[in-house]
């Protein structure tokens, strides 16, 4: 692995071992409050609970935070007293019986004043939820308190500083041992759900605080769904397994996908691996600061379509990946968010012809001025069991 600016690759475990305890989430704070500002709202009601951690550190599943220009508050219930007072960094905690988000609704009101704003994120907002905000509000400010402001908080979360890139990092590594630990575990006959247990109780004892998502173990035919979860379907003695799993280790989650050959693949299927691989090293290359996402899709889908693949690539190229496993900016045809430094990506080209095989290669891939890093060190050369 390449050093980032500023750390050694021996350092980034010991750097990222203390990282949640001194976030600075100050910082977090006032570049939001620059958002509002810009967007004209005085107040902020953040519901969204990865945006609620990334601003103050609360990791509990009931939550509103509440930012004005000179307060942040968060509200919680009475399960969480004292572990926010553990967490809780940059706001000032108010317990409540319950309804948080209505608590924190209210408090803005008076805050703001019956001439306030108090934006919303309309994306992580049900009709429901927007309904009972307004219906506990004084009728001189229910009608026209709460305004929908578009990602203010989510946009802050695509660009992670050196703290978070430690925890990615050692997250990756996470990852990548986890892999090498598979590929001595790996036989045919064992069912694929039994080589998803082995992943995950493996990352738990290995420090992982779960999963990122549900993990992929797909062998054979099943190799050609693109999420064809682990099932009870046996490994066969000559076929691709696709892997694409991810731990989440200090509240930041890594993404990779290696597909192996069990026995010795035809030629067919190394031509369609060495295609895909070649398409996966294209798009890696185009990623850096400056360039449309959209053009590193093209850097990978283009060479798919000039072997004749292009309907066998059915996804986007990759996606921004942090706190949650989904994050912005999408990397897909036609997408013009040009990348930043400090953005992490996936770049997944892959390519699925049913009833017989699949293959996807994943890495995550920190955007820098001038270039990148792969965070997802293991090799990918075709591996054969």
């Amino acid at each position: 692995m390449e050093s980032m600016p500023g750390i050694t690759d021996s350092g980034f475990g010991a750097l990222a071992r203390d990282i949640p305890n001194r976030m600075n989430y100050s910082r977090r704070i006032g570049a939001l409050r620059r958002k509002m500002a810009a967007a004209t709202v005085p107040g902020l009601l953040v519901t969204h609970l990865p945006d609620v951690r990334y601003l103050c550190g609360f990791t509990g599943s009931s939550a509103a935070l509440a930012i004005t220009r000179r307060a942040v508050r968060l509200f919680t219930d009475g399960r969480y007293t004292t572990q926010a007072a553990e967490e809780v960094q940059t706001a000032k905690v108010q317990i409540v019986p319950s309804a948080p988000a209505v608590a924190a609704a209210q408090w803005l009101a008076v805050q703001v004043g019956t001439a306030g704003r108090v934006g919303f994120d309309p994306a992580q907002t049900s009709v429901a939820e927007l309904d009972r905000w307004k219906a506990a509000l004084p009728g001189a400010v229910r009608r026209k308190l709460l305004t929908p402001v578009n990602s203010l908080v989510e946009r802050l979360r695509w660009l992670k500083d050196e703290d978070e890139l430690a925890i990615m990092a050692e997250a990756a590594q996470l990852g990548c041992s986890l892999f090498d630990h598979l590929l001595g575990f790996i036989q045919p006959g064992l069912t694929e759900a039994a080589v998803a247990a082995e992943l995950e109780y493996q990352a738990r004892v290995r420090g992982a605080e779960g999963m990122s998502f549900d993990s992929i173990v797909a062998s054979g035919a099943r190799s050609a769904l693109p999420h064809g979860r682990a099932s009870q379907a046996r490994l066969p003695r000559h076929g691709f397994l696709t892997l694409d799993f991810g731990v989440i280790l200090k509240g930041y989650c890594s993404d990779m996908t290696r597909t192996v050959c069990l026995g010795k693949p035809s030629t067919r299927e190394r031509e369609v691996y060495e295609t895909v691989l070649a398409a996966q090293e294209s798009a890696v290359a185009a990623v850096a600061a400056g360039v449309e996402s959209g053009v590193v899709d093209e850097a990978a889908r283009s060479i798919l379509r000039q072997a004749g693949m292009a309907e066998a690539f059915s996804h986007s190229t990759g996606h921004g990946v942090g706190i949650e496993i989904h994050e912005g900016p999408r990397i897909g045809a036609g997408q013009k968010e040009r990348l930043a430094p400090g953005m992490v990506i996936t770049i997944e080209p892959g390519a699925y012809f049913a009833g017989e095989f699949g293959v996807r290669i994943e890495d995550m891939v920190v955007v820098a001025r001038g270039g990148n890093r792969v965070l997802t060190n293991s090799p990918k050369a075709l591996i054969e069991l």
